[in-house]
């Protein structure tokens, strides 16, 4: 299947893996504060374990950081 995870073209072996799969496959770190948007669309943590992605899906995993001083 091909996608375009982070802006970059991968062929994964899985076909149509969930976005739990997905975040395995891919070896994301701390996935628990991770979002996920799928072709601009952020998808909701508690259907990453149902939705699916699709080939030729743009995924994009993004952390939200805070902080700083003023």
């Amino acid at each position: 299947m091909n996608l375009k995870v982070n802006g970059v073209e991968k062929t994964i072996a899985a076909s149509s893996p969930t976005i739990s799969e997905l975040l395995v496959l891919e070896k994301v770190e701390m996935p628990e504060y991770v979002s996920v948007q799928i072709n601009g669309a952020f998808a909701q943590s508690k259907d990453f374990g149902t939705s699916r992605v699709a080939e030729n899906d743009e995924v994009d995993f993004l952390y939200f950081m805070g902080g700083g001083s003023r």
